[in-house]
């Protein structure tokens, strides 16, 4: 017989959705000695951008096996290798901050904060040609302050971050461009920076995200759809964010956009909402506190990165407690599913990891952490296809004792596991299993389970226990000897 805690596990859990997420056991990893600001998949490559000056292999500790990278680096996208891809974005902040592919992958357009690229001047902005990394001659803009958000179309690249004047001319936080660099007539006047810009030509919009208050002489919080030809205001979304909430991560899948947010301030909006194209309504928001830093769909889940430390409003949630740096939702209605792998702070600002690309089946994540899942790793992470690989965590220990003459009741708390909700209890008297009950648990709510065992009076037994996901099963523990 086995009797449960009879707590409510509603809270934790909520209506579970069927939706299958990666595993949240990372694969061998090359590392950072520094920040990730971007990572981009094109053509089976990964290319990371950012502020470090070298690379090293997977397990190498910091100054180990160094391999100079200047703040750019590219990756085999399966096995994870360094590839010779390499230049030296230097001068002003010396930041990679964002990295865009053309939609035909053939050109890798590349932003950030910095003034020379193998010595030669440059102005924050550079194309890259993906069949051999050469640096193109064409696509060299003057852009006179930090680009933060790079998106391309089949015809043109749109530049946004912080400045306001391009190759001489007015633009304001946000720029449009042939793709051989010529800049085009759209126009738009935004008040503060852009962090996020999603093209969908086929609706006729272009979404900008950023820390902005106006646009265009109109009050536009954080969010605003543009025409892709003229910069001229299409959409508003009013009351979607407040104040001190920024949009920093904007991404698509059919006619519904996905959007992550930061919040400035205790209590501000942090989360992540999802709209309709075709008429600009808000489908979800959740209430998650903790600052929201990137976005992408694969396979009907919303992965982001973030420092989440509450959601316990948002179904299947979790209460105010440790930053869980990295989350998965379903698109259909925000339930967080189950799919807690993790990283720390980190360096920098210390908001963990802070982008976010698919290459094939395996999810890359860049950022400033210094350590996944609790081991040292630095900068960069990935993860693979489901099911689950991860072991559970917090192997249980058996208390308990004779209840009455032929009864055992045996007791012990719940363990738990990153990509698995619900785990097996082994129960062995004398070595031969008597009982296998299940229970779903999470970190912050592992639940008190009890069994009872029926043996001939006087006998001595001795008991022990062990958790199993179906793939990876804990040792034995220590054994509970009982006298009935």
């Amino acid at each position: 017989m086995v009797l449960l805690a009879t707590a409510s596990l509603t809270s934790a859990f909520g209506a579970q959705a069927h939706e299958t997420t990666l595993t949240a056991a990372p694969l061998a990893t090359w590392q950072t000695d520094g920040v990730v600001w971007s990572v981009e998949y094109v053509r089976g490559v990964v290319y990371v951008g950012g502020t470090f000056d070298s690379v090293r292999p997977p397990g190498a500790k910091p100054g180990q096996k160094q391999v100079p990278r200047r703040n750019f680096a590219a990756f085999d996208a399966v096995t994870g290798k360094l590839l010779p891809c390499a230049h030296s974005f230097t001068e002003g902040a010396g930041t990679v901050r964002a990295l865009k592919a053309s939609r035909d992958g053939k050109v890798l357009y590349v932003g950030g904060s910095f003034g020379e690229v193998d010595g030669a001047g440059v102005a924050s902005a550079v194309a890259l040609n993906t069949a051999d990394c050469s640096l193109r001659r064409d696509f060299r803009p003057a852009v006179a302050a930090p680009v933060r958000a790079i998106e391309t179309t089949g015809t043109t690249v749109y530049l946004g971050g912080d400045f306001t004047v391009v190759d001489g001319q007015e633009r304001k936080r946000v720029a449009a461009f042939s793709r051989s660099g010529t800049l085009l007539p759209f126009k738009a006047d935004i008040d503060e920076p852009v962090r996020a810009v999603l093209a969908a030509p086929d609706r006729g919009q272009l979404l900008v995200g950023g820390a902005f208050h106006n646009v265009n002489g109109k009050p536009e919080q954080a969010l605003v759809s543009l025409n892709p030809t003229t910069g001229a205001t299409v959409k508003s979304f009013p009351d979607w964010l407040p104040e001190r909430s920024a949009v920093t991560s904007l991404t698509r899948n059919g006619d519904r956009f996905y959007l992550g947010a930061e919040g400035e301030g205790a209590g501000i909006f942090d989360g992540r909402i999802a709209g309709r194209l075709a008429d600009g309504r808000m489908v979800w928001k959740d209430t998650c506190l903790g600052a929201t830093q990137n976005v992408l769909v694969y396979k009907g889940v919303l992965y982001s990165a973030s420092h989440a430390h509450y959601c316990g409003l948002t179904r299947g949630g979790f209460p105010d407690g440790p930053r869980r740096h990295f989350l998965a939702q379903s698109i259909g209605d925000k339930t967080i599913l189950h799919w807690f792998p993790d990283t720390d702070d980190g360096i920098g600002e210390g908001v963990g990891p802070r982008t976010l690309v698919m290459a094939g089946d395996i999810l890359w994540a860049g950022g400033e952490f210094t350590t996944v899942n609790g081991r040292p790793q630095q900068g960069l992470t990935r993860f693979g296809a489901g099911p689950g690989d991860t072991a559970p965590q917090d192997a249980p220990r058996l208390t308990g004792g004779r209840t009455r003459a032929g009864k055992v009741t045996l007791a012990w708390r719940a363990a738990w596991d990153r990509d698995d909700a619900e785990l097996t209890y082994r129960i062995y008297r004398d070595g031969v299993l008597v009982a296998s009950p299940k229970r779903r648990s999470a970190e912050w709510d592992r639940p008190a389970m009890t069994y009872t065992d029926s043996v001939p009076r006087g006998s001595h037994h001795r008991y022990t226990i062990a958790v199993t996901d179906g793939r990876h099963t804990t040792p034995r523990s220590e054994p509970l000897d009982v006298t009935a």
